[in-house]
């Protein structure tokens, strides 16, 4: 193979013009004759081109080849070279007009032709268009066929680099990333791609064919009894086959509804119902199951009979049992008898054993009015006594003494306080013997706001005491009330309610008045201060002791424990152990019992 001579062979008849004359080939990247065959025409090249496809060729005839003969091809190069000789520029234009490339703005390839003559074509390989240019007609197109750099894909064509037909192409005219372009496809799954590629039918899976699933709503879990309105859940109505019916699905899969907040109680009342007092309280003594009160008669009668008496299993009896099961202990033994239990126990016991023994089976409300009976009876007062009793019961309890006082004693509560003692201390007592105190649990704030500032124009701001105003507010608002109006009291005063009645006040008034704000603010504490006090220092105040230990032993002795503990840092077990002796000891460590 050998390149053409400096200035090429020049054709018969002279260069060809672009476009070529009648008659004449075509120039470098025409396009052939329309309906022509291959490349170049059957009659070959004139002036020695292309030879004709008799002369050989690739691929040869009989065998075929791409492409095949019919079609036309490129077949291989003469050996003259290529392009056809007839000068070094290809080809100029007819006239000495501009061509292709033009020669004097240059272009491609260079004017003078390719460098060292225009490169053979290698055997067996198609030599695609120009850049930008489409095929001669009949000619197979490079693939794919691709327009010039920077223009638009062909109409209906996918974009440059989508993959054909594949989920998440972009629609045609649209490009990846295009703003506006609608969304993709729906996923074909796979198990429907393969029954439509085998003529299967597609099931489509059926969304009534679907179990719904219900939460579950807990309804076998114990109710918890609360002051706020318990919300309870609706179920739904369900059809045979324990599915809802139709259309409550749909609303069962919506999001879940939300049950309405729980009404709450005002603040005020929200206050009182947070008060110590209210809380439940604990005795120490219980009721015994089972309980035989005619066994338990036997066993006192044995214990009392003949010379001595076995007090262990008397105080193993009466500190086990609860006050109403004594009651009926002592109708039983008079029934059984016919004498009187009470009597028995006094002419066996005596002393502090004695007195507390029978204050155990005294009924809570005689109790009390015993108490205050013998806290009036012959010269002078037990103040302290009076004040216990009256100051810290509830309405029902007073009105049960009174009634108890009337009955045993022949008197009027109130005028026997009335006697006794004066002053306003007197008028505090009948105003607890009206048993008339607010005991509601509500709280109206605006009330204690104006009830602070009247205690502190009647005391401290005051010169002089206005005692009647502070008997007013401490003996007929609810416990609650009072603690509202004594946390204002401190904004307003910048003291607390018991400093000031301590520097207002004085005597048995005074006595009163704390032990009123002590019961409101923690009625178990007030009961422990009263215990310790009774024992406290050389000697040991016994009646106080035994009222205290007894009245309270079935309603708060556990929580007076716990305040005992609290305040001074010993059990009052062991404080009753190390002040007291004897089965009168045993008795009272009986009651309270070891733990705290």
């Amino acid at each position: 193979m050998s390149y053409p001579p400096p200035g090429g062979y020049p054709p018969p008849g002279g260069y060809p013009g672009y476009p070529p004359q009648p008659g004449q080939q075509p120039g470098y990247g025409a396009p052939p004759p329309p309906g022509g065959g291959g490349y170049p025409p059957p009659a070959g090249y004139p002036g020695g081109g292309y030879p004709p496809p008799a002369t050989g060729g690739y691929p040869p005839p009989a065998t075929g080849g791409y492409p095949p003969p019919a079609t036309g091809g490129y077949p291989p190069p003469p050996a003259s070279g290529y392009p056809p000789p007839g000068g070094s520029n290809y080809p100029p234009p007819p006239g000495g007009g501009g061509g292709y490339p033009p020669p004097a703005s240059g272009g491609y390839p260079a004017p003078g032709g390719y460098p060292g003559g225009a490169p053979q074509a290698v055997p067996g390989f198609t030599a695609p268009a120009p850049y930008g240019q489409q095929p001669p007609p009949g000619q197979p197109p490079s693939y794919p066929a691709q327009p010039g750099y920077g223009q638009q894909p062909p109409p209906g064509a996918a974009p440059y680099g989508a993959p054909p037909g594949q989920y998440g192409a972009p629609a045609p005219g649209q490009m990846y990333g295009q703003p506006g372009a609608p969304p993709p496809a729906a996923y074909v799954p796979v198990a429907a791609a393969a029954a439509v590629a085998a003529d299967l039918p597609v099931v489509e899976p059926a969304a009534a064919d679907l179990p719904v699933v219900e939460p579950v709503v807990a309804t076998d879990l114990p109710v918890v009894a609360t002051d706020l309105p318990v919300v309870e859940s609706e179920k739904l109505p369900e059809e045979a086959g324990g599915r809802p019916p139709a259309g409550v699905a749909a609303a069962a899969s919506g999001p879940p509804r939300q049950a309405p907040a729980p009404a709450s109680q005002p603040p005020t009342a929200a206050m009182g119902s947070l008060a110590i007092n209210e809380q439940a309280t604990h005795g120490t003594v219980v009721p015994i199951r089972p309980f035989d009160a005619e066994a338990d008669c036997e066993l006192y009668r044995k214990a009392m009979r003949g010379a001595g008496t076995d007090e262990a299993t008397l105080i193993n009896l009466i500190a086990t049992r609860s006050n109403e099961q004594r009651q009926k202990i002592k109708l039983t033994y008079k029934t059984m008898y016919g004498k009187d239990l009470i009597r028995d126990i006094k002419s066996e016991l005596s002393g502090n054993l004695e007195e507390c023994m029978l204050a155990l089976f005294m009924s809570g409300p005689y109790y009390d009015a015993h108490q205050l009976h013998r806290a009036m009876k012959g010269a002078g007062t037990d103040e302290t006594t009076l004040i216990e009793i009256l100051c810290t019961r509830t309405n029902k309890e007073i009105e049960a003494i009174k009634a108890e006082f009337k009955k045993n004693y022949h008197k009027d509560l109130e005028k026997s306080c009335v006697s006794e003692t004066s002053g306003h201390f007197k008028r505090l007592l009948v105003s607890m013997c009206q048993a008339n105190r607010d005991e509601s649990t509500n709280v109206d704030m605006a009330k204690a706001t104006k009830e602070a500032q009247d205690l502190f124009q009647a005391g401290e701001k005051k010169w002089g005491t206005d005692e009647s105003r502070f008997n007013v507010i401490l003996a007929s608002r609810s416990f609650p009330q009072l603690r509202a109006t004594f946390s204002e009291y401190t904004k307003i005063s910048q003291r607390d309610i018991a400093n000031s009645i301590q520097r207002e006040m004085s005597g048995d008034l005074k006595g009163g008045f704390l032990a009123i704000v002590e019961c409101v603010r923690n009625r178990p504490m007030f009961f422990a201060d009263r215990l310790y006090k009774s024992m406290k220092g050389a000697g040991t105040n016994d009646s106080n002791l035994i009222r205290v230990v007894v009245s309270r032993s079935e309603i708060d002795l556990v929580e007076i424990k716990k305040a005992f503990l609290e305040r001074y840092h010993k059990t009052l077990y062991k404080m009753i152990e190390g002040d007291t002796s004897g089965d009168y000891k045993r008795l009272l460590l009986g009651i309270v019992g070891q733990g705290v």
